[in-house]
């Protein structure tokens, strides 16, 4: 098996529990504000906490898709890497947006936004 499928799957795993954490903490200011499902607004740290695992719920359904096929027809660790870096944007994303000014999570959405801009040329590129 090529070493970009290795790799890839190490970003999706990444991906996966990044996810997973944030839905986690998003859980976490459910119950510490008293927010009872299905409501989505309450306590301004709880919403930060959910905007945030969902707009990487919506993220994750682009990057991964890019990730595999960047990295099965394009190949080599470049897809990886900005992989890597989209993994590491949704937590400077998630820092950011934690913070009282929400724009601050405007320095994470960038950097995302570039990694799956970046993936897509590459799918691009390999499929042609």
């Amino acid at each position: 098996m090529p070493l970009a499928y290795y790799l890839a799957a190490v970003d999706t795993i990444l991906a996966c529990l990044l996810t997973l954490a944030l839905g986690g903490w998003s859980v976490y200011h459910r119950a510490k504000y008293k927010i009872e499902a299905p409501a989505i607004v309450g306590h301004p740290q709880f919403e930060r906490a959910h905007r945030t695992h969902i707009n990487t719920v919506e993220n994750l359904a682009v990057a991964i898709p890019l990730l595999w096929i960047a990295s099965a027809f394009y190949g080599g660790q470049l897809p990886f890497w900005l992989g890597l870096i989209w993994v590491v944007s949704r937590i400077i994303y998630a820092i950011g947006y934690a913070q009282a000014n929400t724009q601050m999570r405007g320095p994470g959405a960038g950097l995302g936004f570039l990694a799956l801009l970046g993936l897509l040329v590459l799918s691009v590129i390999g499929l042609t």
